[in-house]
């Protein structure tokens, strides 16, 4: 059953998820409309509607994002998953870049923050729904288990959509 959250419940549990998991599969729509999916970091843990990414300035996400800004970000954790749409942007911002360069983007780029090879993408969260799965895989095969045997649909959590109706950083 999906329920649709419009408080700030969701966002807590979405913000969650995605701060366990990190990692994400960051798509684009390319040039010819057919979606284009790549694993991307995540540069800011605390989630208030706006995710932040670092990119090779002259790579085909970039190229796409000027194209078309829709995008969509999902995460995976032990916890759930999460897809959250949104709109991208390139933004040349040197005190936003600098305080999000971590680790993560030393380990991609040799360069830093503020240069021309490195691009900053905001995205600005319009909505997101997640899957979350308390426990744990075993506990989560068990409920198989036992939905094949009862015959009804097995326990696996919450799904909730969450509309997000979030004040967004500006990206000047």
């Amino acid at each position: 059953m999906t329920n649709t959250d419009h408080g700030a419940d969701g966002v807590t549990k979405v913000a969650e998820l995605m701060s366990e998991a990190g990692l994400c599969m960051f798509t684009t729509v390319g040039r010819d409309g057919h979606l284009i999916s790549r694993p991307m970091a995540l540069q800011e843990a605390e989630f208030d509607g706006d995710l932040w990414f670092f990119a090779a300035h002259d790579s085909r996400k970039v190229r796409d994002i000027a194209a078309n800004p829709t995008v969509n970000v999902s995460f995976q954790s032990g916890e759930g998953w999460v897809s959250l749409s949104g709109t991208a942007a390139v933004v040349e911002n040197d005190t936003k870049a600098e305080e999000l360069w971590n680790t993560r983007a030393v380990a991609w780029f040799e360069k830093n923050p503020d240069s021309r090879e490195v691009a900053l993408i905001h995205v600005a969260a319009e909505g997101a729904e997640y899957w979350s799965t308390p426990g744990s895989k075993v506990s989560n095969l068990l409920a198989y288990a036992k939905a094949k045997i009862t015959n009804e649909r097995p326990d696996l959590g919450e799904h909730e959509v969450v509309e997000l109706e979030l004040p967004h950083t500006s990206t000047d």
